[in-house]
């Protein structure tokens, strides 16, 4: 099999092993052995070591697996045996330290004394700061009055005449007569605006009220705010987006502020996802002729499932399911957000919970060079990532004559540890009837954790309600368990089938969760599809479990 992936058709794993040996000619010239420093009992300490006289030979240098991704257009991963050893002594040191709290107001206190550090010369200070110290206080900090101080300066807020709180901000108009807030640093206003600790009047009035970020108009809503519930998600609509024909975000509404995944309900992750199954429902049976009452409402999830059989139904006529101008879908949620004091983006989005979706065409019109403007009408297939699983599961079966997926899941139930150890070896975080989170063999971030059906329903409108509630439930304990590790940035993606496709291909929905580590910042490795990981995938789901306790449920 000339497959690139660990996925053999035996129904197990296969991966390699680097037992690296070698020897090394010197071909330097001239020795430059220098003084470094000194020992405590004043001894010197030279760099003799790095001036050897004759060939470097190493015999037995560190050992490293090398395991293909079980889908080969996600690369390769590398696990070093001597760190990943470390890790396997305690699974659960696989987590990142709690930050300590930070207060710039408490620091400079300490410098003029308590009754000296008068509102007007702390606010001077604040205002001389270099931009990298104000950004770093202010995304670092866990003191209200640093932040309130430092949003001051990004921008200029209208205050209650009575409460003295923000009920708004200045507005001026562009030159096309364009209201907009009267921003003096966005990078700055960002930054505060996502902190956790700022204030929530501040928060509302900066980036949560409809309307603050722009002219998005909202066109869905989901609420039981109004029946003694605490959830509501707004859904806008991005008319002009970087994805082609406009996208939809669904955002936590400023009445439920929400800024932590740990403060996620079940509730909110069900209000989150039924705006997207509602609008790609809906958007389907547009198509393909179907009668919706939608207008002005919310749909229940009954009625929802009742339209997603009309749509199935449907697409059992060849010549409707081939003619479909948009037959895939697009979502992901991007968590987290962040600036470095060298003001570079550390994350695609903001802290307050989001998530993005939209279809993508079949088709897109392709032109070619001006010197060949007779071909300008043809077409060309419109990308979609879940297309890149559908071509591999092809390629499996015709090399294999095997299910890939039916495969895969086989070879997850039979893992054996890297290591060749008998202690745990699962790699399943969760799993109920429908769905199975667990850890992939090869991650690609190092914390990669994914979310697969476990019978072929390839796409939303292949998963029926009971499967819906399995997806919506498995993504909020995935992205709870990785912010308990210690993540603040999360990106999650879905792999997706064509809805074109019947269903006898076997794919299944794919979902990955990848958090980006602070030092793990993506390199000439990673852009290779080369990633370099220190612990054994099995240990990382045993620390994943160790977090499951309290993830996933009402709060």
């Amino acid at each position: 099999m000339n497959l690139r992936t660990c996925v053999v058709p035996s129904g197990k794993f296969t991966y390699g092993i680097h037992k690296p040996g070698f020897k090394v000619i010197n071909m330097r010239e001239n020795n430059y052995v220098s003084l470094l420093g000194l020992f405590a009992d004043d001894t010197p300490f030279e760099n003799q070591s790095n001036f050897p006289p004759g060939a470097v030979e190493e015999s037995n240098a560190d050992m490293i697996y090398e395991i293909p991704n079980p889908f080969p257009f996600r690369g390769v991963t590398y696990i070093a045996k001597r760190w990943a050893e470390e890790k396997a002594q305690a699974p659960s040191s696989i987590m990142l330290p709690e930050l300590p709290d930070v207060s710039f107001t408490a620091t400079i206190r300490k410098w003029f004394g308590k009754n000296q550090l008068t509102p007007e010369k702390k606010d001077v200070i604040f205002q001389t700061l270099p931009k990298p110290l104000q950004l770093t206080i202010a995304g670092t900090s866990t003191d209200p009055d640093d932040l309130i101080c430092l949003s001051k300066i990004s921008c200029e807020f209208i205050f209650d005449k009575n409460t003295h709180r923000p009920c708004g901000v200045r507005y001026q108009k562009n030159e096309n007569g364009i209201a907009q807030p009267l921003i003096k640093d966005k990078m700055l206003y960002e930054v505060i605006a996502n902190n956790l600790c700022l204030p929530d009047d501040y928060k509302q009035v900066m980036v949560l009220k409809p309307g603050v970020q722009g002219g998005s108009e909202i066109v869905g809503e989901w609420s039981n705010i109004g029946i003694g519930g605490k959830t509501h998600v707004f859904e806008y609509l991005r008319r002009n987006s970087y994805i082609p024909w406009g996208h939809y975000a669904a955002n936590m509404a400023d009445d439920a502020v929400r800024y932590r995944v740990n403060d996620l309900s079940e509730t909110d992750m069900t209000a989150l996802r039924h705006l997207y199954y509602q609008r790609t429902f809906v958007r389907m049976a547009q198509a393909l002729g179907i009668s919706t009452k939608c207008e002005r409402r919310c749909m229940a999830e009954e009625e929802l499932e009742s339209l997603r059989i009309q749509i199935t139904d449907a697409l059992d006529a060849p010549f409707k399911r081939d003619n479909l101008g948009f037959n895939r879908t697009l979502w992901g949620w991007n968590f987290g957000f962040d600036y470095a004091p060298s003001e570079y983006r550390l994350h695609a989005s903001h802290q307050q919970i989001h998530q993005q979706y939209a279809m993508v065409p079949a088709a897109v019109g392709a032109d070619h060079l001006a010197a060949d403007q007779n071909h300008s009408g043809n077409m060309m297939a419109a990308f979609a990532c879940g297309d890149l699983i559908a071509d591999f599961i092809g390629q499996y079966r015709q090399q294999t004559g095997k299910n890939f997926f039916e495969t895969y899941i086989q070879a997850i139930y039979n893992n054996q540890r890297l290591d060749g150890k008998d202690n745990d070896r699962s790699l399943i975080i969760y799993e109920d009837a429908n769905v199975m989170l667990f850890v992939p063999k090869a991650q690609t971030s190092q914390w990669e954790v994914q979310l697969m059906t476990l019978r072929p329903v390839g796409n939303i409108l292949e998963a029926d309600l009971k499967t819906r509630r399995s997806l919506d439930h498995a993504i909020l304990i995935a992205v709870q368990i990785l912010e308990k590790m210690g993540a603040k940035m999360i990106t999650v993606i879905e792999y997706s089938k064509s809805f074109n496709i019947g269903d006898d291909d076997g794919q299944r929905l794919l979902y990955a969760f990848l958090p980006r580590l602070p030092e793990s910042p993506g390199a000439f490795s990673e852009a290779q599809l080369r990633w370099i990981n220190g612990h054994y995938p099995e240990d990382f789901a045993a620390a994943c479990r160790m977090k499951i306790s309290n993830a996933g449920g009402d709060k």
